[in-house]
């Protein structure tokens, strides 16, 4: 499971700025103005062969007692209590102050791993403006610069060491046990609990008509024609600024973890409330982590043929990326629909973990060629000349050749589509890696 790292300061010391380098995005909106982010923001990261989660958050003031600021408090209190790791970033520049006090107080009676990292550091690092950070009682102060990129790898090699993270690929091999990890996801009170109880035969997890009633990612085994499943019921996603109610401390985090972690995750639709913006964000994330995934439109049998119309249509249009997925209405509450369901699962995690033999791929990847031709890019017409396979859950196929930079995403589309239909690869994300080959005379005199 992913570790997570919430950053945490006062405002404007640059931990959006740090966010956006460690997550190598621009995400967080950043700004030379003090209170600019207010929610808890995740994003995911990558230092050497680990991945984590990072959480920014807004400047933290943990003695606010009304207001936005105290709200802003609660969020961060939320993803410190979310995160594996603290880092508690300060303004190198800025000097240390009052606030700067408070949050190392605060930080220091939870007792939970903190590194203290100055950002705005350029050209400090042997400085004596860092000492005065010391006496905030943290330990050992990193200079780093966020805007540049200075000292970021001493700053994560420090933030994963107490974590003590196994080699990726050794857990890997661990976790290929036969077990297929099906984690049922959707906003809160789509009926997540009520369907794993209904496959389960019994009141194995509370459902009751509140959102919000599950708080944490719980783990069932299940097994269904000798095939053994871990059914993982996540708590409800809100959209953000949602998100601060006690219930919900854990929610955003475990439910991430749970769909980083699951071989297929169901993505579970209320088909009385239509597609939200949630909805989409959720199905984002799943695309994103490379999950299998399944669209099951939960309370079918409550809406009548107009609804369903009108739901079928925003499904299109908020949900286009998904077309690869199979769709089912069910009823978890009345038992309709839930047989085809398993099969759809099933066919998923067969495509998520398709075996696509190199010669195959090859031969498909010419005939394609042949088929349509790659457009010319100025004055190269890109060449592709084989392919393999370069991963599984998700399936990735990484094709070689010459001038693969001027392959277009629609050219990209097209041998997707090909790809999916010799593989019948439903069900799965399907990712296409281009690399060109080097010009061995390149840089020579001639």
């Amino acid at each position: 499971m992913k570790p997570v790292l919430a950053l945490v300061g006062r405002p404007n010391v640059g931990k959006s700025t740090l966010f956006n380098r460690l997550t190598k995005s621009r995400d967080a909106i950043v700004a030379d103005f003090a209170g600019l982010t207010r929610d808890r923001h995740y994003g995911n990261a990558r230092f050497d062969k680990h991945e984590f989660i990072v959480i920014d958050t807004g400047g933290f003031e943990p003695t606010a007692e009304q207001g936005i600021y105290k709200e802003m408090a609660r969020q961060t209190q939320q993803a410190v209590a979310e995160a594996d790791v603290v880092v508690f970033v300060v303004d190198a520049r800025g000097g240390i102050s009052a606030q700067d006090h408070d949050i190392a107080n605060y930080l220091r009676r939870l007792g939970k791993p903190t590194i203290l990292v100055a950002n705005k550091a350029e050209g400090m690092t042997e400085g004596a403006q860092l000492v005065e950070f010391y006496e905030l009682g943290l330990g050992a102060v990193l200079p780093v610069s966020a805007s540049h990129g200075q000292g970021i790898r001493d700053m994560m090699a420090s933030a994963l060491a107490p974590l003590n993270l196994a080699d990726p690929d050794e857990e890997a091999d661990s976790t290929d046990d036969g077990i297929i990890k099906l984690a049922v996801a959707g906003r809160p009170n789509v009926g997540k609990s009520t369907l794993i109880n209904t496959w389960l035969g019994e009141e194995r997890l509370v459902a009751f008509d509140m959102p919000g009633t599950t708080r944490d990612a719980i783990s069932v085994p299940f097994e269904r024609n000798g095939q053994m499943f871990e059914l993982i019921d996540t708590a409800g996603l809100r959209r953000k600024g949602k998100v601060f109610e006690a219930i919900e401390k854990f929610s955003v985090v475990k439910t991430l973890q749970a769909i980083e972690s699951a071989n297929v995750v169901l993505l579970l639709l209320d088909a009385t409330q239509g597609v939200t913006d949630q909805d989409a964000h959720i199905a984002g994330y799943i695309l994103e982590s490379g999950r299998a995934v399944v669209v099951a439109v939960n309370k079918w049998d409550a809406v009548d043929s107009y609804q369903r119309e009108l739901l079928m249509r925003s499904i299109e249009t908020r949900l286009p990326f998904l077309k690869f997925a199979a769709m089912h209405f069910i009823s978890a509450k009345k038992r309709q629909g839930l047989g085809p369901l398993w099969g759809a699962i099933a066919q998923a995690h067969k495509a998520a973990m398709c075996k696509m033999p190199t010669p195959l791929l090859t031969r498909l990847l010419l005939e394609a060629v042949q088929f349509q031709s790659p457009q010319r890019g100025g004055m190269y017409r890109p060449k592709l000349r084989y392919a393999h396979q370069g991963g599984m859950n998700p399936p990735i196929i990484v094709i070689h050749g010459n001038s693969l930079e001027h392959v277009t995403e629609a050219y990209k589309r097209f041998l997707e589509g090909r790809f999916r239909k010799a593989f019948n690869l439903e069900g799965t994300p399907l990712r296409i890696e281009m690399k060109t080959s080097s010009n061995p005379y390149a840089g020579k005199d001639d």
